[in-house]
């Protein structure tokens, strides 16, 4: 298949915005990277901190974005910026689940701040080393390993093979080993 540049006769490396520093790139795309998270985020606070975000990613990338520069940045700009945004929806959704597990305890037994902290942390750690994971796999390690639920018993509920379920959580404890600190 012929990419457009072939088709217009000019070689992609002719058609990139030229050297597009990180800072340029800032400059020239702040105030649209935050218009367009506003969208996604409900506080303004959040998005400029998701822009803030997303520039860091971008200057930690750097080294590794050709010399000549970015042919969309924008789109670049959005793709990084939707990861993050799908990534800050998904801490607050275990956070959410989390406060709502501690508000059904009774206080009595309810973990002191420092613990819920370190708790709060295991967890966004533990959804860090699954992501990437499809949403199977990550359902069956952590029925396996909360709930002790046995390998039988986890293809019943996913509606899978036990053989899929030996692999999923293989495959999440290959990654959770291998991000490990």
């Amino acid at each position: 298949m012929l990419s457009s540049s072939t088709l217009h006769g000019t070689p992609p490396s002719l058609r990139t915005i030229p050297s597009c520093s990180a800072e340029a790139l800032y400059r020239q795309h702040h105030r649209w990277l935050n218009h367009w998270l506003r969208k996604r985020v409900t506080s303004h606070a959040d998005a400029e901190e998701l822009v803030q975000e997303t520039f860091l990613r971008v200057l930690y990338a750097q080294s590794g974005l050709q010399a000549d520069g970015l042919r969309e940045p924008r789109a670049y700009l959005a793709t990084v910026a939707n990861r993050l945004v799908a990534n800050f929806y998904r801490r607050q959704s275990i956070e959410q689940a989390y406060a709502q597990a501690l508000a059904s305890m009774p206080v009595d037994v309810a973990p002191s701040p420092e613990t819920q902290a370190l708790i709060k942390e295991a967890l966004l750690e533990l959804d860090h080393m699954l992501d990437g994971l499809g949403p199977k796999a990550k359902q069956a390690f952590l029925l396996a390993q909360f709930e002790n639920m046995p390998y039988a018993e986890i293809a019943l509920r996913l509606n899978v093979s036990l053989r899929s379920v030996k692999y999923y959580i293989a495959r999440a404890l290959t990654q959770c080993c291998r991000l490990a600190p």
